[in-house]
């Protein structure tokens, strides 16, 4: 894999959703995904172990939710930047997302048109 791209986790306990989302990745050439991850405490492993430049975040997770994963790769990851992808637009998610250090909040319906500007943007930030 050439290292100009920009390498990134999957966090989505919904994996019918992470297997497609990885699938529409993978077609652009910018990106590689390096990772999935089925609740939080798993993407902060993945992080840890694969410092990915960018971990899109799920809010609703079992074992650690999205928020507090990441709060926590934000801290222990400090080079890895966080997209919180969710079907959520509630202002107090968008909050809580940017409280906990998120770079970029992108609702799920938004997939197709601005993922792929929003990790290119996050991962050059």
């Amino acid at each position: 894999m050439p290292s100009d791209r920009v390498r990134v986790v999957i966090a989505d306990d919904q994996r019918l959703f992470a297997e497609a989302l990885e699938a529409i990745l993978s077609t652009d050439g910018r990106i590689s995904v390096v990772g999935r991850a089925e609740d939080g405490r798993g993407a902060l492993e993945m992080a840890r172990e694969h410092e990915p430049d960018i971990v899109l975040m799920d809010i609703a997770m079992p074992v650690m939710d999205g928020i507090e994963a990441t709060r926590a790769i934000c801290d222990q990851v400090p080079g890895t930047r966080v997209i919180v992808l969710t079907g959520s637009a509630a202002t107090h998610d968008i909050s809580r997302a940017r409280s906990a250090g998120a770079t970029a909040y992108v609702t799920k319906d938004q997939i197709a048109g601005d993922l792929v500007r929003a990790i290119l943007d996050a991962a050059a930030a």
